[in-house]
């Protein structure tokens, strides 16, 4: 922290040294740790919701046979509960995979997916959804695809 020369013969006066926390609320101090456990916790109940949702939406409620081929995977704060990365696997053959196709009916579902969403949640405003593709390859493993920004 830096102290103009008034600020710092004031702090003097009242202490023998300055710390590089002197000055510093304690309540915004010691804020941090506290609210990252509050908010960890909240995270991972909202991002286990939005798998949830997801998975059934794109199970059976969607009309598209090429986005009912995929589950949910995973959903993790991207960098934080605004924004959620959905990650999607898929449960066809590799003949049957075109990921243009997949991020095109993605991006014309985003809209409903979101909607479906903030019908599960209670929070004022609903995350927005980055998805992350997971094809399959024919030696055995998984591709991973992201979807452009």
């Amino acid at each position: 922290m830096v102290l103009d020369k008034r600020a710092r013969e004031q702090m003097l006066a009242h202490c023998g040294e300055i710390h590089a926390d002197d000055g510093v609320d304690p309540r915004d101090f010691f804020k941090v740790g506290r609210i990252f456990k509050k908010e960890d916790r909240k995270a991972k109940q909202l991002c286990r919701q939005v798998a949830e949702t997801l998975d059934q939406v794109l199970s059976g409620e969607t009309r598209d046979d090429i986005l009912r081929g995929f589950h949910v995977s995973e959903v993790v704060p991207a960098p934080n509960s605004s924004r959620l990365l959905v990650t999607l696997h898929a449960d066809r053959g590799v003949g049957d995979f075109d990921r243009k196709l997949v991020e095109k009916r993605l991006a014309a579902c985003s809209g409903r997916l979101r909607c479906e969403v903030a019908a599960a949640i209670t929070r004022r405003k609903t995350p927005t959804l980055v998805f992350n593709i997971v094809g399959p390859v024919s030696g055995g493993g998984n591709l991973i695809c992201r979807s452009p920004k």
